[in-house]
């Protein structure tokens, strides 16, 4: 038995999500599909992670086994002339057996986008949200969730899940030229807790609540204290650390 990795990008708008739905069409149904026609055998994969209905990937990392070695090259260029035009293979690789590309993922870095005024060439990836945001606050309130590890407040409710802890590394808000741009970077991510966590920054850049009044939301582990959880448009999962 061999395993394999295989790099992705997707454009989310027309997925259910990366994970297999009974009744919706998800990444993960589309890659195993068309892997399973490629191959002439039935393909499992797993993913780094989930993604939710319309969250996009510019990077994805899966794996799945096969019986014997396969020309990766060939079938990496074969697989894209096959699969939806929202999804594209950059790279497939032989890895050792014990590979996992959920659990050997030591970090996953996530960015939301925000624009202020309606662009049609955007319209998929990007939330508009025109008030007047102060980012030097949301930064700072940035800081406090550097400062803090469980993050329950911001996790959709009746999760399975061991824990609510996750060690973020990284966050911050930026301005790039018309665009507003989240990004944090941890080592685990809760289901839809990127959306949460700026739909409560975005309060605390409409002065709707203080820094102080944030970090009480985190301390109080409770779902209804947070801030609503802004559209699935704007995220995007953009790298995976091994």
């Amino acid at each position: 038995m061999f395993r394999y990795a295989i790099e992705l990008a997707y454009n989310g708008t027309n997925f259910h999500g990366w994970q297999r739905q009974l009744n919706a069409i998800s990444v993960q149904q589309e890659l195993e599909e068309k892997l399973s026609l490629l191959l002439r055998n039935p393909i499992e994969t797993l993913g780094c992670g989930r993604t939710d209905t319309g969250v996009h990937a510019k990077q994805f990392v899966a794996h799945f086994d096969f019986i014997v070695k396969i020309d990766c090259e060939s079938i990496c260029n074969k697989l894209n002339k096959i699969i939806s035009n929202d999804i594209v293979c950059y790279k497939l690789w032989e890895v050792p057996i014990n590979f996992n590309a959920r659990f050997d993922a030591k970090w996953r870095t996530y960015e939301y986008v925000i624009t202020p005024k309606a662009n049609p060439f955007i319209i998929d990836f990007a939330w508009k949200f025109s008030l007047e945001l102060d980012l030097i606050l949301m930064n700072k309130a940035c800081d406090i969730l550097l400062a803090n590890t469980n993050f329950e407040c911001f996790s959709k409710v009746h999760t399975d899940v061991v824990n609510f802890n996750c060690n973020v590394v990284y966050a911050n808000w930026e301005q790039k030229e018309e665009l507003l741009i989240f990004t944090i970077k941890a080592n685990r991510f809760l289901r839809n807790m990127v959306r949460a966590i700026v739909g409560t920054l975005i309060d605390v850049g409409l002065k709707k609540i203080t820094l102080n009044e944030f970090g009480l939301i985190i301390e109080s582990k409770n779902r209804s204290n947070a801030g609503v959880s802004v559209p699935a448009k704007g995220l995007f999962l953009t790298k995976v650390e091994y």
